[in-house]
């Protein structure tokens, strides 16, 4: 392994030309072997976007003879059954070690308990005779993408289907590539039992994202789609939105550390690398005020990085997205975080909590060198569905409220409509909606609400 997988970068025009720059994920790069087997597959060098419309018109069209066509194709798998059976799923769950199967019992228990307390409440607002308010109904059906590529995420099952229960959705349907054994990993299966998904199918990619938007014989469809997964399935929830609600564009994975000389190199070193072997897409990256930290920190990577088994990966992601970006002080560093809207965002600095102020823009912030987001990962409780690729401007976490919609309420009573109406008239003739003016004008001669 050569050293300096992580760059140290002291100039804070060059970080934000480089590593703090943000792209759209139609420009991610497809590796040949990928480009090969669309060649193969469609019979032309499609890009990603053309690829994921072609396979949204065929499963359009041809329903799930096409959802097998591409599952053949994409996963070599070849299925006559789309669906998991009950038995399939329990013997998933039965074949997991006992510690496995407790671990997953705490995670799901603190994930409840956490989006319990942020279930909002409806809410009517009496004003005299007169009422105004919200009601929050859940949606009806949801459909969950969990990914199987490089390694499976039984957690992010976990994170996504029990904030859909405890918004109160009647149905959750779960759609995962199939393996080898033509199943999708045991502990996805067994995070869907005790998570409470309803119905499970072997199907991933783009196909997966149009039959649960679209619908066929086998999948019904949904009312949102919800889970992340890689460029083809990200842009398929892209191209449905509109028909279907869904939760984000998600991107690859990303770290934003902060830290000051209070900081342990050691532990930064374990932030990064941790986030680094998700995928050599995954970017993890490390703002301080201190040149002896970064250096120290680059140290601990070169050390730390001999003794993980995914170390290919992490080396890949480092060297194309990670660094340490030097600024001359902390309020610094935070405006560069803010600018990056960082999915993960972790304060590793003195009195962490008076920074706090200063975040505006991450998915998640964690305060202090124990709140370590590979905590947040699995048993901390909030979600780890965040917003990536900088979508923390304007996006939050997936929670309850993803699985929520709302309803405004009015009840206006014969005094409240004498009061107002006169102005809702003069508006409507303003904006040359006679219609609307000549329709409060009817009721103004009654005493009818």
């Amino acid at each position: 392994m050569c050293l300096m997988l992580l760059r140290i970068i002291d100039d804070v025009s060059l970080a934000r030309a480089t590593v703090l720059r943000r792209r759209p994920p139609e420009d991610t790069f497809l590796p040949s072997q990928v480009r090969e087997r669309i060649r193969q597959v469609f019979g032309a060098d499609l890009d990603a976007e053309s690829v994921v419309r072609a396979i949204i018109r065929a499963v359009r069209t041809d329903g799930d003879r096409a959802v097998r066509h591409f599952n053949q194709a994409f996963d070599n798998c070849s299925l006559e059954a789309l669906e998991v059976a009950p038995e399939e799923v329990e013997a998933a769950w039965q074949s997991l070690p006992a510690v496995t199967r407790q671990a997953m019992e705490v995670a799901a228990q603190r994930i409840r308990r956490f989006h319990e307390r942020a279930m909002p409440r409806n809410w009517f607002d009496f004003d005299g005779d007169s009422a105004f308010g919200q009601a929050f109904r859940p949606l009806a059906r949801v459909g969950v993408y969990a990914p199987g590529g490089r390694a499976a995420y039984p957690s992010t099952v976990l994170m996504t289907v029990i904030p859909a229960r405890v918004a109160g959705v009647d149905e959750v349907v779960l759609c995962s590539p199939p393996g080898p054994n033509g199943l999708p990993h045991r502990p996805i299966l067994a995070a869907a039992r005790i998570a409470g998904v309803d119905r499970i199918f072997r199907v991933g990619g783009a196909q997966a994202i149009a039959a649960l938007a679209q619908g066929t014989a086998a999948i019904p469809a949904v009312d949102k789609i919800v889970g992340p997964g890689n460029l083809f399935v990200t842009l398929a929830k892209r191209e449905v939105f509109g028909r279907v609600g869904i939760d984000q564009i998600a991107g690859p994975t990303e770290t934003l550390l902060i830290a000051d000389d209070t900081a342990s190199p050691a532990a930064a070193a374990a932030d990064l690398l941790a986030q680094a072997e998700h995928d050599p897409l995954a970017t993890a990256l490390l703002i301080t005020n201190e040149t002896g930290l970064a250096a120290a920190v680059s140290e601990q990577v070169e050390l730390q990085i001999r003794s993980l088994p995914r170390q290919e990966i992490i080396a890949e992601s480092l060297r194309a997205n990670g660094a340490v970006v030097v600024t001359p002080n902390l309020a610094i560093a935070f405006d560069l975080a803010n600018e990056f809207a960082p999915e993960h965002l972790c304060l590793m600095v003195r009195d962490a909590w008076s920074w706090l102020p200063r975040v505006r823009n991450a998915g998640g912030i964690f305060i202090g060198e124990r709140s370590i987001e590979a905590i947040g990962d699995y048993t901390a409780g909030p979600s780890h569905v965040m917003p990536t690729g900088g979508t923390a401007r304007f996006a939050s976490p997936l929670g309850v409220l993803d699985f929520l919609k709302v309803s405004s309420l009015f009840d206006v009573s014969p005094s409240l409509f004498r009061e107002i109406s006169p102005a809702a008239i003069a508006l409507a003739e303003a904006e040359g909606l006679e219609g609307h003016a000549a329709a409060i004008r009817l009721r103004q001669g009654g005493d009818r609400g």
